[in-house]
């Protein structure tokens, strides 16, 4: 499944998976991928600066992430171009969430934020969907 958002311009595309290879479930470690695209669709070019990541477990463990750039860069987008990165979470329970936004800068020096949308992270035996939204709101 993949969740998308468009703030001022700039579309973020987020497709998150399931690692098995890297999860032991026994040891309550899940480890989710996720790759994110994000292109410029507005008129002028952008860079991102920031990241700013909640992390929910539905273990009830919430976490937050901030740093410069996604995985040590800081692109430049210009009109019409994207960017895409691949990362990963590791979560104590095989139901969480994450959202998010990151930090842009325009041409001008004017910074703006462009929202990560909510995406569920779910192992494949985590549960139905009313158990998730249950364990997680």
């Amino acid at each position: 499944m993949s969740y998308e958002k468009t703030t001022e311009g700039i579309r973020i595309s987020v497709r998150p998976d399931f690692s098995v290879l890297h999860s032991d479930p026994g040891q309550s470690r899940f480890v989710f991928t996720y790759s994110v695209q994000m292109e410029n669709q507005g008129e002028e070019s952008v860079q991102l600066l920031f990241r700013h990541w909640l992390i929910h477990d539905s273990d009830g463990e919430d976490s937050e992430v901030d740093g410069e750039g996604v995985v040590g860069e800081q692109p430049t987008l210009d009109p019409g171009y994207s960017h895409h990165y691949q990362s990963f979470c590791v979560l104590s329970s095989p139901i969480g969430f994450m959202e998010g936004y990151y930090t842009f800068v325009d041409s001008d020096g004017r910074e703006f934020k462009v929202t990560v949308p909510r995406f569920d992270l779910r192992a494949p035996w985590g549960g139905d969907s009313a158990s998730i939204s249950g364990s997680l709101n």
